[in-house]
């Protein structure tokens, strides 16, 4: 009698699945807020590099915002003339929310920053102004406490993947808030300031143990406690590297901005969920199959999906700002 074969574990979810259950919830959100007023939000996009992935990240955020009611404006513009061009968008009362590609100047991480702090606060949609970025990395929700009528923007591909996690089920619903990562040993092969910080934080935030990694090597960021409010900490592991940290981790999240770059999957554990959101591929996808118990190949369209549900929140926090002021003249 012949041996039955052994099905195969590996599940692979596309973006595409999260993302639409994610825009079903951000439709009704906006049908919500506008009530019988029928406006389109209109985001404005500003391009100001040659990079294919931002472009291609560009015509898909125009699909998807023609398809569910939002006007997309895409400005293309020189790098030395984009600072101006925001400022008009930031006055311009038709702008609902204002995203920016990076990166515009290669290996100037601070001229980047300028143009990240030149988008204003109420209109930042991809949360990466110091304001945000300070709630995030101090696990604060609110841009308005005690009042909390405001919720602050978190970037929009870490949050994406915190997602993705959600809807894997990675996170236990049966804890609370902020602990649900309890238990989990991830590790995100990215630090970038834009993606790979932002993200360790996040999920240190929520209770996991993650393994930030670099080519300067890694680091280790755990849920620690701060002056204001729960949050994340971080140490140096000298001398470690990838052969270290991933036979310890239960989801791999790969952004390596790079096609020469793959995840040994010798290193990685039976079982592990493997994510990845780099434009290029960073795990071997037959090899990784045989490994992992889930892997979701791209996380593209589960950021889009993620912008408009910011751009969303943007309006929100704007309508509890203009109904707090209301409400102050009244008195």
């Amino acid at each position: 009698m012949a041996s039955q074969e052994v099905p195969k574990t590996c599940k692979v979810i596309l973006a595409d699945t999260i993302a639409k259950k994610m825009m079903a919830e951000v439709k009704e959100t906006l049908a919500k807020l506008q009530g019988t007023v029928n406006s389109k939000p209109t985001l404005s996009a500003f391009l100001a590099n040659d990079d294919p992935a931002a472009a291609q990240y560009a015509e898909w955020s125009k699909k998807t915002c023609e398809e569910n009611g939002f006007n997309f404006n895409l400005v293309k513009v020189q790098k030395e003339l984009l600072e101006d061009a925001i400022v008009v968008a930031n006055n311009d009362d038709n702008v609902d929310g204002i995203i920016v590609y990076y990166p515009i100047w290669a290996g100037n991480q601070q001229q980047d920053r300028y143009i990240q702090e030149t988008v204003a606060l109420s209109k930042d949609v991809e949360g990466l102004c110091h304001t945000h970025l300070f709630n995030m990395y101090h696990n604060q929700r609110f841009l308005d406490p005690p009042t909390n009528l405001r919720k602050s923007i978190l970037p929009c591909t870490p949050l994406a993947i915190v997602k993705a996690l959600e809807h894997l089920q990675i996170y236990n619903p049966i804890l609370a808030y902020g602990n649900r990562l309890y238990g989990k040993t991830i590790t995100v092969i990215n630090r970038s300031e834009v993606n790979g910080r932002p993200l360790a934080a996040l999920l240190a935030n929520d209770g996991a143990t993650v393994y930030s990694v670099d080519i300067t090597g890694v680091q280790l960021f755990t849920r620690g406690s701060g002056i204001r409010a729960p949050r994340h900490k971080v140490l140096d592991k000298e001398g470690w590297g990838l052969k270290d940290v991933l036979p310890l981790s239960d989801v791999v999240i790969g952004g390596v901005p790079t096609e020469n770059f793959k995840v040994p999957t010798d290193l990685i554990r039976e079982g592990a969920v493997c994510i990845n959101f780099s434009s290029y591929r960073n795990f071997d996808g037959p090899a990784v199959k045989e490994k992992a118990s889930i892997y979701v190949p791209s996380i593209g369209k589960v950021t889009i999906a993620v912008l408009l549900r910011n751009l969303v929140r943007l309006i929100a926090n704007r309508d509890a700002e203009k109904s707090k002021l209301d409400d102050l003249k009244d008195d």
